[in-house]
Formats: C-alpha cells, structure tokens, sequence
C-alpha cells in the first residue's frame, strides 16, 4: 500500500475512532427545576449557571425544563418506574422518602464525601443532617429553603388605629388587633385551616418539636391532643375574622395587594409579587416573625428545597452539576436575585445577602420554627395523614365539631393511617 494512502487511511481511522469517542463522552443531562425557576431573570441565572458548568465539562450538555410542584414529584414518580428520570432534579424534602422508595434518588454518599471538607462545610448542618437518615446514606444536597413569616398590609394597620411598629409577640396581642381589624370593616387573615402546612404553622405557635411529626418506630403521630385542641382554637377565633380564602389562593394576594386583607401568614415565595405591586400600585407591607403562645417565643414551619440525582450512568457527572450549583458562589447569585434564604450558610451568611430584610428574617425564622413533615427520608408520609389534619382542622374552625374533640378523634385516626 502507498505511503500516502496509508497516511489517509490511518487519519480517517482516528478521526473515527475519535468521533466514536466524542459521542460516548457526550452527556446530555434533563435537569428539572420548580416553574418559578424557569422563567424571568431566575432562568437567566439557571442558564449562566449552566454555561459556566458546560464549559468546563465539555461534551456535556444540560436541558433544563420547568415544572409544577405536582408535575415534579408525579414525572419523578414515573419516571422511576419507567427508567427515564431526569438526571438532576428538584423537589420538596418532605417527599424526598417517597422519591427514595420508589428509586428515583441516588444514594449520593460517597460523591458527597470525596468534595473537600471546605465545600461540605459550607451548608448549613441541620439541612445536611435531614439528608443523611442514617450513616452512609445520602439523599440530597439542599438547596432553597424557607421559614415562616407574616406579611403585613400597613395601610390596612393603620386604617384600624394600629401602630405598624407595634409587632405582635403573642397570640394573644395578635388575636387582639385581628379583632380590630375586624371591626374596622377589613378582614385579618386568611383561613388557616384549609391547607397542611398553614396548619403545621399555626400548630407550632402552641408546641414544639417533641409533639409534632410522626414516630416511624412505633408508626404513631406525634401530635399531642392538648396542642392540637388549642391550635383548632386559634383557628375558631381566626374564622371570626377571616377572609374565607386559604393562604395559596390568588384570591388572597389580590386582597391583600389591595387593601382588604391585613395578615397573610406564608412563605417568602410571595415577596416578588407583593415587592412589585409596591412599585407599581403603591402596596405598603413588611414581614415579621409568626409569634406563639405561652413559652414558644415564635412559632412557624419551615423546609427546604431540594437537588437530588438520579440513578444510573450520569449519576456522577449529575452530581457534579449539582454540587455547582448549590456551590456558595452560585447560591449567593440566587440569593441576591431573589432574596430568598438557602441551605448554603457560608452563603447566607455573606455581608452581600446577611443584611436583605427578607434573608435576614427568614434566617431569624428557621431557628425557631419545625420542620414541615418530619423526619425526613426515614419513611413517606402516607396521603391521608395530610387529609385528616385538615378535615378535622376544617370541621373545628367551621364549629362542625369542639376543638378538644376534634383533636382526639384526629389524633386516633392518625394512628389508623399510619398503622395501615
């Protein structure tokens, strides 16, 4: 054979080979974010984040698709059973034992512990220690988080004689400008009792860690019926001056942006909407802490978002993505964009971020308030645990039944659930 065909032939074999190569080393990554992370200036961040990562992981590329908090959990679901996961998602930690039975989360150990000790200490410990069940086990990075907070319509305050510097610092001072509001013609709060976690809130004005969640040992809930029996009290006392709307409805953002309602008592999910009706129709509000009832300083729930990672082959070129972008770097980009608290405490904790009110508050927030449905990773909440606290916390507020009552016969029909 020539020399000079052979040269040829031997350059198109590499150039093959190396063509087969770049194909296997490609990597095509779905991430799955929440809805409001795909869209706006959120997206845009996403996206930068994901150039940086793509352009020092060349091959590698990365989808990232939006999806509702349902939607997430319902694909992530079906995807296990069906062997087509996205590689990186996010979802809520109070699902994260149900995704871990089903076989959506990889068990992220060992990936975890061969970053540097520099990178692992930068997370906040409690978050960790919720995606750790047990030694060697690993569910999770933590990502975005929260903690109860009241949103206050000061216009509305001051219509009911109200002095805005005056903050609540129990129930009862708060049960007793409600009342005012009352009388002022406006309504004070959303119904509370309509969804789990405005219940879990309210619920943790009165007890504490000790008396909420669940006993996976003996499958019992922790709730105890004095604590249940007071919250369904402060729920009677709120339906006496409530709007009637639950705390995710549009209908009660639409108050209160308007003026008709004083007190919403939910996440900072809501700050964005009620940062730009004060630009643009001259809300006047602030946040302050939940308060509580007898010895509870505060009260309030809180959880955090997270990032987990699929099994299978691009489980660790999936992690490294993930690991990026929970990254302090990253998370104080994301804090600064949104003012919202995340499980990075070298982030939080960076004089860029540590003095936005929103951050600062919800910082403040988180160490008083309990965990949403604990504990984590340790086993799934079954459906009708979350249905029976709120039929029973609905039937009390609606004076259908007598808190005390209805305390009981919840709590024993808890244990059935869990039993079952």
């Amino acid at each position: 054979m020539p020399g000079s065909q052979r040269t040829r032939l031997l350059a198109s074999a590499a150039a093959f080979a190396g063509a087969l190569a770049s194909q296997a080393s490609a990597q095509d990554l779905q991430y799955w974010v929440y809805s409001d992370f795909a869209q706006g200036d959120a997206l845009a961040l996403q996206q930068e984040f994901i150039d940086e990562f793509i352009a020092e992981h060349p091959g590698v590329t990365i989808t990232i698709s939006g999806k509702g908090d349902d939607d997430l959990t319902a694909g992530q679901v079906a995807g296990a059973a069906s062997g087509n996961l996205p590689d990186v998602f996010m979802n809520g930690m109070a699902v994260g034992a149900q995704l871990v039975e089903v076989g959506a989360l990889s068990n992220i150990y060992d990936l975890w512990m061969a970053q540097p000790q520099e990178y692992r200490d930068q997370f906040d410990a409690d978050a960790i220690a919720s995606c750790q069940p047990s030694p060697e086990e690993m569910w999770c990075i933590p990502y975005t988080g929260f903690g109860s907070l009241v949103f206050r319509n000061l216009t509305v305050l001051e219509k009911a004689s109200i002095d805005p510097a005056d903050v609540p610092a129990t129930w009862d001072e708060w049960h007793a400008q409600m009342l005012k509001v009352h009388e002022a013609g406006i309504a004070a709060i959303p119904d509370q009792s309509l969804v789990f976690n405005s219940i879990a809130a309210t619920y943790s004005m009165v007890a504490g860690i000790d008396d909420w969640g669940i006993d996976f040992d003996t499958n019992t809930t922790k709730i105890t019926p004095e604590a249940m029996a007071k919250t369904l009290e402060i729920f009677v006392d709120m339906m006496e001056v409530g709007s009637g709307t639950s705390r995710n409805d549009q209908a009660t953002k639409d108050m209160f942006i308007s003026d008709q309602l004083a007190f919403h008592a939910v996440g900072p999910w809501v700050d964005p909407t009620y940062r730009e009706a004060a630009e643009t129709s001259g809300l006047n509000y602030d946040f302050v802490l939940l308060p509580g009832v007898g010895e509870r300083e505060h009260g309030g729930i809180k959880s955090y978002e997270i990032i987990g990672v699929a099994p299978g082959e691009n489980q660790e070129i999936a992690f490294e993505f993930a690991a990026y972008v929970a990254e302090k770097n990253q998370m104080l980009r994301w804090a600064k964009l949104l003012s919202r608290y995340n499980a990075n405490a070298a982030a939080m904790a960076d004089p860029e971020v540590s003095d936005l009110p929103l951050i600062a508050q919800s910082v403040e927030s988180v160490k008083y308030a309990l965990d949403t449905k604990p504990p984590y990773f340790v086993g799934a909440v079954p459906n009708c645990y979350s249905s029976i606290v709120i039929d029973y916390s609905a039937a009390a507020a609606d004076g259908d039944m007598e808190p005390a009552e209805a305390a009981e016969e919840m709590i024993a029909e808890l244990n059935e659930c869990l039993a079952d």
